[in-house]
């Protein structure tokens, strides 16, 4: 389902930022969009929450529901 795809490359995404947050103390969506306050940075803090939240059910799905997608 291409819905599961973009979900778990926001979430990849969000993954990458959240180390470069603990590896090196820097914010990259902060700085993209100048500062963690602006509404920009907000918007997609959200959104890689809610990419997040949709990947949860990944982990409940059974594998018969994966084959049955991919066919």
């Amino acid at each position: 389902m291409i819905m599961d795809r973009i979900a778990l490359i926001i979430s990849i995404i969000g993954a990458l930022n959240w180390g470069s947050i603990g590896l090196f103390q820097f914010d990259l969506v902060a700085w993209i969009c100048g500062g963690m306050d602006s509404l920009a940075a907000r918007i997609i803090y959200t959104v890689v929450a809610l990419a997040g939240i949709w990947c949860i059910s990944l982990l409940f799905r059974t594998r018969e529901a994966f084959d049955s997608i991919e066919d």
